[in-house]
């Protein structure tokens, strides 16, 4: 959860401002970070819009931080 910390800081936010903008309660937030309660996948989308980044990244599943392209609306509908 190492990710989770060094990039809210990177982006200078505090764990009020992810409640804020994540809606996520500051002390679920806290328990996150730490690695002592895991998100849901709504919380982790959430969270990666936040901190402009990817599902994937938070996972540790690339080391690639920016976002992936929005999809087009024509390729939505395929």
């Amino acid at each position: 959860m190492s990710r989770l910390r060094d990039l809210r800081k990177e982006r200078g936010y505090t764990q009020v401002k992810m409640q804020m903008l994540t809606g996520i309660d500051q002390s679920d937030y806290s328990k996150i970070e730490r690695g002592v309660r895991y998100y849901t996948f709504e919380q982790c989308l959430s969270i990666a819009k936040a901190l402009e980044t990817s599902m994937d990244y938070l996972a540790g599943l690339t080391d690639e931080k920016k976002p992936y392209p929005k999809a087009k609306e024509t390729d939505k509908n395929k």
